[in-house]
């Protein structure tokens, strides 16, 4: 059975499109029981859509391969910490895990500028940052240095 790093490797290819488009390269992954459910990346750009972020688009199609909002047994990889309207979707759509690569100190809700999941009286996740980090985190560093 594939672990956490080579989950992330599948995320990571994600991101990898999203670059190739111009987009933000962040790429996730959903995985129920051992299976990828869904893959996304980053279109915000492309669709001129605030919301068309790579855990969003992912958990979309998530729920509808699965048939329901809700999605148990589910981990989703992505390669940046969640920002607040992913960490709030990753609640609401009850996933148990997250496993993320790079932190965001910028936008990040899962440990860096807050986290939302520790909050009273909610949904609990299961939360792993830190996974190829540093692949993650180059992604992101080179797409921003070509802008420049």
């Amino acid at each position: 059975m594939p672990n956490d790093e080579q989950y992330m490797r599948f995320a990571i290819e994600e991101a990898r499109r999203a670059a190739a488009l111009g987009e933000v390269p962040v790429g996730a992954v959903v995985v129920q029981d051992g299976r990828i459910i869904s893959g996304a990346y980053n279109l915000r750009e492309s669709e001129k859509r605030a919301t068309a972020h790579a855990e969003l688009l992912a958990i979309e199609e998530a729920c509808k391969r699965l048939g329901g909002w809700r999605l148990p047994r589910c981990t989703l990889y992505v390669t940046l910490e969640p920002c607040p309207m992913c960490t709030g979707a990753i609640i609401n759509a009850r996933i148990e895990r997250v496993v993320f690569g790079a932190y965001d100190p910028k936008n990040g809700c899962m440990g860096s500028i807050s986290d939302l999941t520790k909050l009273p009286n909610q949904f609990r996740v299961d939360v792993t940052g830190g996974v190829l980090a540093d692949d993650c985190a180059e992604l992101l560093r080179s797409f921003f240095r070509r802008l420049r």
